[in-house]
Formats: structure tokens, sequence, C-alpha cells
């Protein structure tokens, strides 16, 4: 079905019955008749209640069958034990969207699951969208129409926010009202029995009346539509995001270092990050970043210029500017001269300009032209604090003119005060002046306006390199090792799928005996290093289970019976299917290679500095598989061994782009394979450019059947 369709609908609708709707203050179906009502929606409105007669003036029906024209959206706020037939018959009738604003399904548990499960069932069977259950409803400045239970309607604006959250839209409507923030969209997501937030991004995207995205998540649905949808959006329009909860993927226990090292919302973390999605700290931050967006242009650059009467204010600005990534302006010589010129001999004039503590709003207004006008400024910062001298309330409208002289860059305001300052930021309000008590929160929004440009630019249609790979061997090792009744896989069979993915690897062979331990080094060639093979055994080190540097048949018999010793005496249960032979490798930097599978997002790849000690030192990055080559080399650069890769100090450079080949043949690999649910390859050796890469150890656990 076509789910944009749907929500067109919901977004313009020409008719709405409110099924539960009441004549008694209090009841949601009265809330929800008032709210539609008095936000002035223009299109027919037919209450639904079994006891007939008029509501608010409106003639009441005893079912959605009974209205003689067409319903195109129809608010539920039934009890839930009534609302799969309310469904069934608005189905029946041919509405497009339905609102669920009844509680009493998945959240109550697994009686309330199946009946969603059901709902969503319906919505497909009759090509209808459905928003909720559990939900506050939605609203539509535009069109206009309020089809909740808020308090409320948020004030017209260009900003589309979706929130799983009712409750915290409640009080998010309460506080714009006050702050004069305006929505184009408010729409409560609730349970997504059907439609989620991934559906609701593509609308926002094609809304012309939106040009913001805010989003409270706790989870999403499905990672990659998500993922899909977001790349989609971003290009034309900013994206962010409060993330609460964890994922189920982050609970569980893993046993590969990349299951341990990949925290509970890495994947939410990296997936933002590869689809240009912004992510906010927290609800303030994220309604300062679109205070800002509201009412200026994206900034160009990074160059930023202040402007203050106070010495002590602007130190911290600039020191929050350097903190969030922002550049100080170098002015240039002629802004400096005019400066120079214009401002007392005492005045700071090359960024920040301190225009003194008896600076008037006419000092403010050439300090602020002179900035704006500067080709080295991308945005101007104007701080105020309250002097004996200083006007608050004509400087404040000296910013507002300026930014109507000059609407180009993005110019912010800071006016630091209590109530002396009530009347100033009123002004610069309705002047479409971003203003802000404390220079912090401003440079942290100007910061995230100007990381979402630079995330939007750097996405890249770029298509994902297809390595040749023998499947068949890989998918007869997994057959086997599940005929075995194992998750985890010897090393020989880990090397084994690892080289049908050509990623180089050293040579490992299985013995059972110490003559056939002796054998296979002669075949592989001396020196070698002999290793437990368990599945059991994940951290072979910890136990004595590997010996390395063996030269001689006398030092691998040795060695092979002092291992099965050892493990025997430690792990007396683990199971154990012989010693693995395998070719020493020669040494280079020594890297981890790996990944784990995420529930939402799947495949979580990770890079970093190999070894031993890889679990304390945590030089890691993660990216989500499949993977394009900008993806691979961003991963590996976003390390500190990424740094030192590229040589240092006179040292050659490694082989980046057989690393980069390796990582993304694993990231085929875990995409062809979705059984693979942990791999790790620690330590894998990088050698000097044009010498390629060798894994070493390699470990694959696959999921269950």
């Amino acid at each position: 079905m076509d789910k944009q369709k749907g929500i067109d609908s919901l977004f313009n609708p020409r008719s709405i019955a409110v099924i539960g709707a009441s004549e008694t203050r209090g009841k949601l179906g009265n809330d929800v008749m008032r709210n539609l009502i008095e936000s002035g929606y223009e299109g027919r409105i037919y209450p639904i209640n079994p006891k007939a007669g008029e509501i608010l003036s409106h003639k009441v029906f005893r079912s959605v069958r009974d209205i003689p024209g067409d319903v195109d959206v129809a608010v539920i706020v039934i009890p839930a034990k009534f609302v799969l037939k309310a469904v069934e018959e608005c189905g029946v009738k041919g509405v497009k969207a339905l609102v669920i604003i009844t509680a009493g399904f998945k959240e109550i548990g697994h009686e309330g699951q199946e009946a969603e499960k059901m709902l969503a069932s319906l919505a497909e069977d009759y090509e209808m969208v459905i928003q909720g259950p559990n939900c506050l409803g939605i609203i539509n400045t535009s069109a206009p129409y309020n089809a909740s239970f808020s308090s409320g309607t948020p004030k017209k604006g260009s900003i589309a926010f979706a929130s799983q959250s009712g409750a915290l839209m409640t009080g998010i409507l309460d506080w714009s009202l006050m702050e004069k923030i305006g929505f184009s969209k408010f729409v409560s997501l609730g349970n997504k029995a059907h439609l989620n937030e991934s559906d609701f991004i593509e609308a926002f995207g094609r809304d012309s009346d939106s040009t913001f995205i805010l989003l409270y998540i706790e989870s999403v649905v499905d990672g990659r539509k998500f993922m899909d949808a977001c790349r989609k959006v971003i290009p034309h329009k900013p994206i962010f995001v409060v993330k609460s909860g964890v994922s189920a993927a982050g609970a569980r226990a893993a046993s590969s270092h990349t299951g341990s090292l990949a925290g509970s919302d890495t994947a939410y973390d990296v997936a933002f990050k590869q689809c240009g999605v912004r992510r906010a700290s927290d609800m303030a931050a994220l309604f300062d970043v679109a205070s800002v967006f509201d009412d200026m242009h994206l900034p160009s650059g990074n160059r930023v210029a202040i402007i203050t009467n106070a010495g002590g204010p602007g130190i911290l600005t600039t020191d929050a500017c350097e903190a969030s990534g922002l550049q100080i302006a170098q002015l240039t010589s002629q802004t400096v001269e005019f400066l120079k010129e214009n401002l007392p001999p005492a005045a700071a004039v090359y960024n920040p300009i301190d225009a003194l503590g008896t600076a008037q709003p006419e000092d403010y207004a050439l300090c602020i032209e002179a900035a704006l006008s500067d080709e080295n400024v991308d945005s101007v910062l104007v701080l105020l604090t309250p002097q004996a001298m200083t006007k608050q309330a004509e400087t404040a409208q000296v910013v507002v003119d300026a930014h109507t002289k000059y609407p180009g860059k993005p110019l912010i305001a800071v006016f630091m005060g209590g109530n002396s300052m009530v009347y100033p930021r009123i002004i610069l309000t309705e002047g479409h002046i971003p203003v802000f008590d404390f220079p912090e929160r401003a440079v942290h929004a100007l910061a995230e306006l100007y990381k979402y440009t630079v995330s939007r630019d750097s996405l890249k249609d770029e298509s994902i390199p297809k390595f040749k790979a023998d499947t068949k061997k890989v998918e007869k090792i997994i057959s086997d090792v599940r005929a075995d009744k194992r998750r985890v896989l010897l090393g020989s069979e880990a090397h084994a799928i690892a080289e049908a993915y050509g990623i180089p690897v050293a040579r490992i062979r299985l013995a059972t005996s110490s003559e056939e331990a002796k054998s296979l080094a002669e075949e592989l060639g001396y020196p070698v290093v002999l290793k437990i093979a368990s599945p059991d055994i994940v951290h072979k080190s910890d136990i004595g289970g590997i010996k390395v540097g063996l030269k001689t048949p006398e030092e691998v018999e040795v060695a092979f019976l002092q291992i099965l010793d050892n493990a025997r005496s430690q792990l007396p249960k683990a199971i154990i299917y012989g010693v693995d032979v395998q070719e020493m490798a020669e040494k280079g930097k020594e890297l981890i290679i790996g990944c784990s599978r995420d529930v939402q997002f799947g495949p979580l790849i990770m890079f970093g500095a190999g070894g031993i000690f890889v679990n304390y030192l945590k030089d890691i990055a993660f990216r989500l598989a499949p993977m394009n080559r900008s993806d691979a080399n961003e991963l590996i650069m976003d390390t500190k061994i990424g740094t030192l890769l590229r040589g240092v100090r006179g040292e050659s450079p490694s082989d980046v782009v057989a690393i980069e080949d390796a990582v993304l043949r694993i990231s085929q690999l875990v995409t062809d394979f979705p059984d693979i649910v942990e791999l790790d390859i620690n330590p894998a050796f990088a050698y000097e450019k044009g010498k390629g890469v060798s894994a070493v150890d390699v470990k694959i656990t696959i999921g269950g059947p």
C-alpha cells in the first residue's frame, strides 16, 4: 500500500470523524472536538456516539457507516476493547487514515500486543494508514487543524516535530507557546503499530510547510528504512533527534571484542552519523537549534564574529566557539581600520570586538554592520550585559534592524541578565532574532547548524563495492557447524570463511595429534603458531592456549601437549577439537576489525588498534554495513591508529587501501550472511604501502537456528 498517500490525507483531511465524541467536558472525546473546532478547521466534522443527538453544534452519527459523505480521517477515542470493530467499520467505509488515541495495547502486555498486530493487519487489508495507538493525536497548523487532546494549539511555524512520547509533547507545546516557537506539524507517534518515524520523516521531507525536522524517539522500528528515509530528506532539510533508551542488542552478553566494546547506543550514534542526522543531547539543545534555524539562513562556514560590551563574556564565547569547532573569524584589514576609526581608543577591534561597557546602540550598530559585511565572517554573535550606560531595548532594536539589512548571515543575540532583559528579548523575538541568556547555548546551536551543513554536504551517493566471493564454501562451513550443534567456529573454519571472501589470512590447519601437528608445520613452513581449537575457549592466550615462534618439530610436539594440558586443567568442561597449526605472519601494526549485529540496524563494523590491550585502549570506531569506500576510509581515520597508518615521524605509511579492502570485504561478508552475529579479526597485521594486510586470528560466531 502507498503509506505516503495515506499520510497526505492525514495531513490535509477534507473531513474528520471523531469516534467517541462526547458532550461532557473533561472527556477525551470532548477535548478532541473542541480542539478541532477552535483550531479553525474548515472541513466537515462528524462526531460519532451511539447516543446520537448533537455535540458542540454538530450532528452526531451512531456509526461511521451512517455518515452520508466520504471520511478522510477518523480519530478514535473509545475504550480499547471496541477499537478493532471501529477500525474495521472505518475500513469498510473507505476512511483513508486513522488516529487512534486510545491506550491499552502493547504497553499493557501480550494481549495488547496481539491486538496491535491486528490493527496493522486491518490497515493493510483496507489500504488505510494508522497513527498510534496510545498517542496524543496530530496537529497541522497549516491546514489548520488540531486532532489531539492537547491543551492548546501551537503557533504556526516551519518546524515539523514528531515524538514517541505524548506526555513530552504536551510539555513542549506549553513551553513553545511561551517561547513563541512555531510548528508546521505536531505528531505523536504513540506505539507505532503501522506508521512509524520513518514514514513521517519521508512525509515531512515532502511537506512544503516544513523546513526543519525534530524527533524525540526511544527506538526505531526498522533501522534500514530509517536511514534510507533520512538520507533522502537531509540534503534538503535538517533532521535533529533526541534519542533516549537503550537497544536490546546492547543488553545481551557479547563474547567478542566487538560485541563487548559496542555500547547499547553505539549503533544509533553510527546510524545518525552515516545518514547525516544530528543528535541533540537533550530537548533544550534540540529547540535551541530549532530556534536559530527557524529565523536564520544556514551558516556558509564556521567563521564567527563576536561583538560584546564586556571582556569576560567575550572570552567565554571565544572558548565555547573553539570547543564547538567554530573558528574566530580574522577580520579584514578594512573592517579593523573602520572599527579603529569609529570606536573609543580602548576598544578591542580584532575579534572579539569589545565596544566597552559604555557602548551605545549606535556603537553596536556600526560593529554589527561591519561584521556582517565582512567577507571573512559567516555568522555574528552579539553579546550584551546590563551596565550603567547600557540601553538594552534600543540595542535590541539595532540588532533587529541589522538582520533586516543583512539577512543572509546568521545573527544571534545573547542578552545576559534578568528583569532588565525581558522587554529587549521580546523585541528580539518579534524581530526574528534568536536570543539566549548565556553564550554557551547560542554557540552550541550555531555550531550544530554548521555541522549539519558539513554532514549534509558529505553525504555521497557512492556505490557499495562488490567483491568476488565463494559463497558456496561459506554456506557449507556454516551448515557443517550447525550440524555439529555449535555456534562458535573453530579457527580453521573461520579462516576458511575469510579466505572465501578474499581477506588475506595466515594459513591455518587443524591437528588432532602431535604427529599431525608436526606434519602440518612442515607443510606450512617454520616458524609456526599453535592455538587451542575449542568453541568454548574464546580468549586463548588467557589460559596458555597459544604458543608462538615454534621453529622445530620438537618444539611443536612439546607445545601441542602443553596447550592441551593447559586447556584441560583450566577448563575441564571445554570441548576440544585439537590444536590449530598456523603459519607465523610477519609482524606489522596490530589492528582489530570486527562485527557485531544490532537488532535495529544490522551489522555494526568495528575498526581500531588491535592486540591484547584492545579492551583497555579502546581506540576504536564503528560504521554500519554495507559500506562504501568513503565509509571505510572515515572508519579507519576516526581512530588514533588511523593517523599512525598514514606514517608519522618519518615512518613509511601503511597500506591503507589494502586495509580498506579488508574492511569492505568483511562488510560484504556479514551483509551476505546474516547468520554471522559476531566476527573478530584480532590481530590483523598492517604492512607498508603496497605490502597489504594479514588476518592472523579470526573468530566467528553464528546465530541460533
